[in-house]
């Protein structure tokens, strides 16, 4: 099991601007949903910036300390329309 602020710290470390917040979906500690704002998604595609994402958390992943993650990825413009409506 890995803690939501290891998970938020290593995203930080590949997306060094990002805003994070992640909780644990089913209280396992293995089904994580992350919301990552970052300036550098601007221009990418979705997949791109998952991708981004995935790879700064490709071995908790690939050892499936995380089996699962949700991700909502954002600039921060999306990020300020879409948290007004949440």
């Amino acid at each position: 099991m890995v803690s939501l602020d290891r998970v938020a710290e290593l995203i930080k470390t590949e997306l060094s601007d990002a805003e994070v917040q992640v909780r644990d979906l089913t209280g396992g500690g293995d089904h994580l949903e992350a919301i990552v704002v970052s300036e550098q998604f601007q221009g990418l595609s979705l997949v791109k910036q998952h991708q981004l994402v995935y790879s700064a958390l490709q071995n908790e992943m690939a050892s499936e300390t995380i089996h699962a993650l949700a991700l909502k990825t954002y600039t921060p413009e999306k990020w300020a329309t879409v948290s007004q409506t949440l």
